[in-house]
């Protein structure tokens, strides 16, 4: 997202919350997918990924009023996202990583004209994602806002309350960890 996006979801909020209900459905279809993928990192299934996504955009609507623009939109309503997620997770202790999908993009049309490269990315997938499974969750939260959700480390440190040199230092430790993991794998000292 670019900041002319985040302002255009300022202007809509404004209108929204001067009385344009109808604009909300606006920002749901703006952020939708991104609400959507975070509920399947933490909760598995797409039923509890919807139920969850409902969830934020009825609480984002009720705190639409609240938001004061020190930040952009787009980390605020993560926010939301994160502690909803987080406190439903807390109750379940269960977080899966956006690595951690199974299903990754369609195959590019020279992918499936070459088996085996499909074959080779899809070992490379199962073995990131089984290196991604066992780094330790604070670990898996950071990484996958900062390499999947692109946010930067000011806006993980908003949407999660971790300070930004620990969030540095949890992603610099997982990719550290990712790094030996895979390598074990690629010299095949794991099965």
């Amino acid at each position: 997202m670019n900041k002319g996006d985040d302002f255009d979801d300022q202007m809509i909020v404004a209108e929204v919350v001067s009385g344009q209900k109808n604009l909300f459905r606006l920002l749901v279809n703006r952020h939708e997918k991104t609400v959507y993928a975070m509920g399947l990192s933490f909760f598995h299934n797409a039923e509890d990924a919807s139920d969850f996504t409902q969830e934020v955009f009825l609480k984002l609507f009720r705190a639409l009023a609240h938001f004061e623009g020190r930040s952009r939109f787009s980390t605020w309503l993560y926010k939301i996202a994160y502690n909803t997620a987080v406190n439903s997770v807390t109750r379940r202790k269960e977080y899966q990583s956006l690595a951690e999908e199974k299903d990754g993009p369609p195959a590019r049309a020279e992918e499936r004209a070459a088996p085996e490269r499909a074959v080779l990315r899809d070992m490379v997938k199962e073995a990131v994602r089984e290196a991604v499974r066992e780094l330790p969750e604070r670990y898996r939260v950071c990484v996958d806002l900062f390499f999947f959700y692109g946010r930067s480390y000011l806006e993980i440190e908003a949407i999660t309350g971790y300070p930004v040199n620990t969030i540095k230092s949890h992603v610099f430790r997982a990719k550290k960890l990712l790094r030996e993991k895979l390598k074990q794998l690629i010299e095949g000292g794991v099965e």
